[in-house]
């Protein structure tokens, strides 16, 4: 099962900083994420979502191979790769997985001008080692969709302060 957790941060750097460190995490099996994705509000109210995959690239780049290797077929290699390549880009347009982008822009509103959140799917998690890195990185929980002792632990980690080293 996936649970969500959105946390705000005054940054983006700062939202950054810490999706950087739960991927160093990820990469020590101590958490599995779904998605991870950063959304940025403007001085001027818009919000930038930073996700992990652009689907429209992913789709543009499959379209131009798959048309290429159709259009050889067909003797015409770059008809069939640029055709191949807008219907991919289209679809990949089209595609979307993960967090829903529009829950995540309607999130995103609640974050002052300059501010991040970073949204999280997380699949699994080792929860005292993901709690004991997230120590003290700031950030307040804005919605999560774990259970009230975790939310709670959650929110402590986060505002606890860091051990020294």
């Amino acid at each position: 099962m996936n649970d969500l957790l959105v946390i705000a941060f005054p940054s983006e750097e700062k939202a950054e900083e810490v999706r950087q460190k739960l991927f160093t995490m990820q990469k020590e099996y101590l958490i599995e994420l779904g998605d991870a994705v950063v959304a940025v509000k403007n001085a001027d109210g818009a919000i930038k979502l930073n996700q992990l995959f652009n689907t429209t690239a992913l789709g543009g780049v499959s379209g131009a191979f798959w048309g290429a290797l159709i259009g050889l077929i067909f003797m015409m290699p770059l008809a069939g790769a640029a055709i191949g390549a807008g219907a991919g880009a289209v679809s990949g347009a089209l595609t979307d997985f993960g967090i829903d982008d529009k829950f995540m822009k309607d999130v995103a509103a609640a974050v002052p001008p300059g501010g991040a959140a970073l949204f999280l799917l997380v699949r699994k998690m080792t929860t005292d080692k993901v709690l004991e890195g997230l120590k003290g990185v700031g950030g307040v929980v804005l919605r999560t969709s774990f259970d009230k002792s975790k939310d709670d632990a959650i929110r402590a980690a986060l505002a606890a302060q860091p051990a020294s080293t």
